[in-house]
């Protein structure tokens, strides 16, 4: 009994180091590429932006600006909100599978 739960703990133990090694690379990766994301800018600044000027149009700020506080988080919350109620809604016929239904046809005619 007591070599099973050796061997129970050394296999928990075993994927926990997997774990963290895989996770180490994972989170390296993730620094070094936060890090050269400053160097390389976005597709409005490099695309969008050259066009306008080309065109003769300068950038202007847009209409609902998402940047200032916490206004995109609450725009998500509110997204979710709505997509939850309309998944609870519709659950059991999300859910459940349909049944066949047979059309007899009345031959006493």
């Amino acid at each position: 009994m007591k070599i099973i739960k050796y061997e129970l703990r050394n296999a928990k133990y075993k994927s926990v180091i997997i774990c963290l090694f895989l996770l180490i690379p994972f989170n390296a990766f993730l620094i070094m590429s936060a890090a050269s994301a400053a160097k390389w800018g976005g597709v409005d600044e490099s695309v969008v932006e050259k066009y306008a000027t080309e065109h003769g149009r300068k950038a202007r700020n847009p209409l609902i600006n998402t940047d200032q506080g916490d206004l995109l988080l609450f725009l998500f919350l509110l997204a979710g909100t709505a997509g939850g109620f309309v998944a609870g809604y519709y659950w059991r016929q999300l859910t459940e599978k349909k049944k066949a239904t047979k059309v007899v046809q009345d031959s006493s005619k």
